[in-house]
């Protein structure tokens, strides 16, 4: 444990010093030149016609537009670029996620192809699309002035904001699996399988969001009757986040069982399931998460349920679940397509989309006062 608090107090150096960094460390001075370079090979791969698509000023409101659902987006989409441009792509997303991250986010990504089988739908198709995820860049990738890029597509949404020559894991961050484990469900075969065989995708047995559902569970079957009585908020599971893609993430309360309630193996599992979020980047950006929480107080964190109570997907019987303290909210819903749909998303509830720090920033520098 002295370990593991030591660990994490070395990073909060770093955070602390986000808005007027003398220099920046050296983990964070990497990632900001990998990032910087990823973007900038990136946007030299594209034609006028290309960058005009993939590139907004900062200040547009665009970069609060939002949604995890299929849908057009704004942005370059992958279905229009060439090889190499895709790989230049794919290799900015390298520069802000860890290996697991990545993994989660590419194969996210190619649970499109998976729905096109599930829909019967032709190979061709839009709607179910792996094709269909946008790279966007706001602001002019440098230094001395704000900047952010962001991926978003069915069941993803990352951005990355770069400030004074840092780089920031910026949220709400958004990772969503359909189905949220890929098995041939015979019950729904008739109404949504079609002709199509699960059983002969390379994808069957397939879990993104693993770790995030089994670890709740291991948490929730530790609780005895009386923290129970605290974590469990309703009966019955809500049917979707309840944030959605609201620019401002906010709820009337907070309930649940806190940290503080918590006994030392419940304590570990709490962090172990908080860890399954934040180390989906770069460790570096989830040190800044992590020191950001202590500073407000792990303890006031708090875990909160609704609905079934057994880790069955696809039964039918859905689960919500959130972490919610001072400056954080984590939803994790699975309760469509027979509870075998799973959303998650990280709200910053003091600084999404880099909002505060922005603000302090154009506070302490002269280039934006009169």
């Amino acid at each position: 444990m002295k370990q593991f608090l030591f660990f994490w107090l070395l990073a909060g150096q770093a955070l602390a010093q986000v808005v007027s960094p003398p220099k920046a460390p050296a983990a964070q001075q990497r990632i900001k030149d990998e990032m910087l370079n990823a973007v900038t090979e990136f946007l030299g791969t594209l034609t006028p016609e290309q960058r005009q698509k993939a590139t907004y000023p900062f200040e547009d409101t665009e970069r609060f537009n939002w949604h995890f659902v299929p849908r057009e987006r704004k942005g370059l989409p992958l279905k229009q670029m060439t090889p190499d441009q895709r790989r230049a792509a794919m290799a900015m997303l390298k520069t802000g996620l860890s290996d697991q991250g990545y993994e989660k986010a590419t194969s996210i990504i190619d649970m499109e192809n998976v729905l096109r089988v599930i829909d019967n739908r032709p190979p061709n198709d839009t709607y179910r699309d792996p094709e269909n995820y946008s790279f966007t860049v706001f602001g002019s990738p440098d230094d001395k002035k704000p900047w952010s890029w962001r991926i978003e597509g069915h069941h993803l949404s990352l951005q990355f904001l770069s400030l004074t020559g840092q780089v920031l894991a910026q949220t709400p961050t958004f990772f969503g699996s359909n189905p949220g484990i890929l098995e041939y469900d015979t019950k729904m075969a008739d109404k949504r399988m079609g002709d199509a065989r699960v059983n002969d995708l390379p994808q069957k047995g397939r879990q993104i969001l693993k770790q995030e559902t089994e670890r709740a569970f291991a948490l929730l079957k530790t609780l005895d009757a009386d923290q129970r009585k605290k974590a469990i908020i309703a009966p019955v599971a809500y049917p979707e986040i309840l944030t959605s893609n609201k620019r401002t993430a906010s709820l009337e309360r907070m309930d649940g069982l806190m940290l503080s309630e918590m006994k030392a193996d419940q304590r570990k599992l709490f962090l172990d399931l908080l860890q399954s979020y934040l180390t989906n980047y770069r460790i570096t950006l989830a040190k800044q998460q992590m020191v950001k929480l202590e500073k407000a107080g792990l303890d006031s964190l708090r875990f909160a349920w609704a609905g079934d109570l057994t880790p069955e997907l696809g039964e039918g019987k859905g689960w919500y679940y959130r972490i919610h303290g001072p400056t954080i909210l984590i939803e994790y819903d699975n309760t469509q397509t027979n509870a075998n749909h799973i959303h998650t998303v990280v709200r910053d509830l003091t600084n999404d989309w880099g909002e505060d720090l922005l603000r302090a920033h154009y506070q302490n520098t002269t280039h934006n006062k009169p």
